[in-house]
Parts: C-alpha cells; structure tokens; sequence
C-alpha cells in the first residue's frame, strides 16, 4: 500500500513539473509587444481657418482608393490627426464627441511617403506629438493585414485607429462598447472632411486581421483595431 502510494505521489509531482515547463515554453513563446523608440516628433500647430466651408466638404466628401504617389507633408499630417482627437479645450474635450468624457480610442499613423522618416507613430493628444513606436516602412506588412486591400500599401500614410474598451465600459457596462463604436465613428468622419479640406482622399477599411494588425502596429493587448484609414494626395 506505502508503495503504490509513493509511486503516485513521484507521478503527480512528475506531471506538475511537466505542467510548469510547458507553461513556461507558452509563456516564453509568445511575442512580446517591442518597446517603443520614443523619437518624438512635434507637430505643427493645427489651421483653424480654410477655404473649404463644413458644407462643402461635406459635399464632396467620397471614399477614395487612389492616391498621387506624392509624400505628404508634416503639416497635413497634423491636421489631419487634430481633426480626429485634437484638443480643442483647456478642459481637454477634443473635436469628436466621446460619452463621458471618457476618450477610449488612440490613433496611430503608418507613414511610408512623407516628410518624416518611414515607420509607426502613435498620437498623442494634449502634447499634439508624435512617438515612433515601429521604424521602417510597414505598409505592406499592414496591407497583408488587411487582407491585401492593395490602397493599404499605396497610400503614403495610413491612419489606424483603436478603442481601449475598459476607459468606457468601466463606466457604462456592455452599453458602453456602443459608445466606443459611435466614437470612432464621428473620429473618421472628422477625418474624411479634413482630407476633403486639404485635396486629400481617403477610405474607411473594416476587413481586416484583427491580431495582424495588432502586430504590426504593436498595439497594447487590451487595445482592439476598428478602422484603417488609407490617405493620400489625389
């Protein structure tokens, strides 16, 4: 009897020990998120004046899939940005409505033709700046991503926007991913009317690989993509 129960004592430990190493073989294998190289680029303080009225824009405003293989510059890259999160109060509202208050989405911008160097940058709001989190030109890992959507590639930039769920769902419950959802919304129109201010076309893309692009921008875990924006000249 002390026997047998000695011999299932060794093979629970053996299976434990087994159980740990197999564990820590999962752990190991999963690919971290790269650390961020911090180049931060200042960006241009925004116009708040054009020669395009809302109206207008708004009547012109198309998706657009075809763009000048012209970089775009500095400037119309923050304009662009500011439009879908700006700050636009010492408050800190911004300039798409978010419930709350609560502002769960973060903006990266995937340059490949501009006048900064190649690579991932995420948005930052309140210092209006970008972070270089990738570097290199990554737009055609992002189009593989998006299920080959060849515009993914073409256009100089690509906008990629994602929603950290908890910032509202803490507060509103399951209701609340509605509200992110609408968010992100009213972000992208913002950013299809800008384009339309500043002779640029873009596109809305929703077809894509979710943990794809979650790797190639490098996204936190707790972040989930919701729009692809191609932009560029036309």
């Amino acid at each position: 009897m002390k026997k047998n129960i000695v011999i299932m004592l060794i093979a629970l430990i053996s299976v434990g020990i087994w159980g740990s190493f197999m564990l820590l073989r999962l752990i190991e294998d999963k690919p971290e998120p790269e650390e961020p190289i911090n180049e931060i680029i200042k960006l241009p303080e925004p116009e708040y004046h054009s020669h395009t009225s809302v109206e207008e824009a708004l009547l012109k405003r198309r998706s657009v899939r075809e763009y000048k293989d012209v970089p775009l510059t500095l400037a119309e890259i923050s304009q662009l940005l500011w439009a879908a999160q700006g700050v636009t109060d010492p408050g800190g509202f911004r300039t798409a409505p978010s419930a709350g208050a609560l502002y769960p989405l973060e903006l990266y911008i995937v340059i490949g033709n501009a006048d900064v160097p190649d690579g991932i940058y995420k948005y930052d709001p309140h210092k209006h700046e970008l972070t270089m989190i990738v570097e290199g030109d990554k737009r055609t890992e992002l189009c593989s991503a998006a299920l080959d959507q060849p515009w993914v590639k073409e256009a100089p930039v690509v906008i990629v926007i994602s929603a950290v769920y908890e910032r509202t769902t803490t507060r509103y419950g399951e209701r609340g991913i509605r509200y992110v959802h609408m968010e992100a919304g009213h972000a992208a129109q913002n950013i299809y009317l800008q384009a339309v201010s500043l002779n640029l076309g873009t596109v809305v893309l929703g077809a894509f690989d979710d943990e794809g692009v979650k790797r190639v921008v490098n996204m936190k875990d707790k972040e989930q993509p919701l729009y692809i924006m191609p932009v560029g000249k036309v």
